[in-house]
C-alpha cells in the first residue's frame, strides 16, 4: 500500500520540481529547497524544469527513486506515484515543463499541483492537464 501524500506548495516562482520532490519525500518545501542547494539545485536553474536529472538527484537524496522518463500511458495506467510533465512547451528550442505528482490511493487518483496561485492543490481535472511522459517514483529499499 502506498504511503499518504499531501501537496507542497512551492515557495519560489520555479520551484515545482523542489515541491513535487517535497511531496513525494513527505517534507516540507524548506527541507527539500536546503536538500536541494547542497547539491547544487536551485529553482532558479531553469535547467530544474527542462531535465530530469535534477529531481532524480533530488529524488534519491531524499530516499526515493525515479525511474527514465517514458510516454504518458493513460491515467489509468500509471503507477501509484509519479511525477508528472504537464504544460510541456518549446521556449527557443528548449523544452519546459511544469512538475506535478500524481498519486493514487485507496483507488482514488489525484493529482498535487504545487502552483501557489491555484485554489485547490489537489486536482481531479485530468482532461486539463494533458501530461507529455511520467516518471514512475519508488521508495530506494
Amino acid at each position: 500500500m502506498p504511503y499518504p501524500i499531501d501537496p507542497v506548495i512551492q515557495e519560489q516562482p520555479s520551484g515545482c520540481g523542489i515541491a513535487a520532490c517535497a511531496a513525494l519525500a513527505g517534507v516540507g518545501y524548506e527541507e527539500s529547497r536546503r536538500i536541494a542547494n547542497g547539491l547544487g539545485i536551485y529553482a532558479e536553474d531553469q535547467a530544474l524544469w527542462s531535465d530530469t536529472e535534477y529531481v532524480t538527484r533530488l529524488l534519491h537524496a531524499q530516499g526515493l527513486e525515479a525511474q527514465a522518463p517514458a510516454p504518458f500511458p493513460g491515467w489509468e495506467r500509471l503507477p501509484d506515484r509519479a511525477l508528472l510533465a504537464i504544460r510541456w512547451r518549446l521556449e527557443n528550442g528548449r523544452p519546459f515543463w511544469h512538475w506535478v505528482v500524481f498519486a493514487r490511493d485507496a483507488g482514488q487518483a489525484r493529482v498535487l499541483d504545487s502552483k501557489r496561485a491555484l485554489k485547490h492543490n489537489v486536482r481531479t481535472d485530468f482532461w486539463r492537464m494533458q501530461p507529455k511522459w511520467f516518471m514512475a517514483v519508488t521508495i530506494d529499499k
